[in-house]
């Protein structure tokens, strides 16, 4: 078994609540919870006939959309920082 300590939070997301349990602090997956619940408020309200499966894709589809172009723009400069080191 793992020696990983895990830390178990419980939080509301969108009137939901939900426990999560994870290795990364209690104040981190917090703030998790807190931005994946903004992301759906703000999605929410300018699309309020949408169904919570819907806003939950829908959230999702941005999260993964910012993660991809963060991730982009990481391997850019880490390409970018190599060529000026060459």
């Amino acid at each position: 078994m793992s020696d990983i300590k895990k830390n178990r939070s419980t939080v509301d997301i969108f009137g939901q609540q939900y426990v999560i349990v994870g290795s990364e602090s209690t104040s981190h997956i917090r703030l998790i919870a807190s931005m994946v619940d903004d992301k759906m408020r703000e999605i929410g309200s300018a699309n309020p006939s949408l169904d919570t499966s819907k806003l939950a894709v829908l959230t999702a589809v941005n999260a993964v959309n910012d993660y991809i172009k963060m991730k982009d723009r990481v391997e850019s400069l880490e390409a970018e920082i190599k060529r000026l080191k060459d």
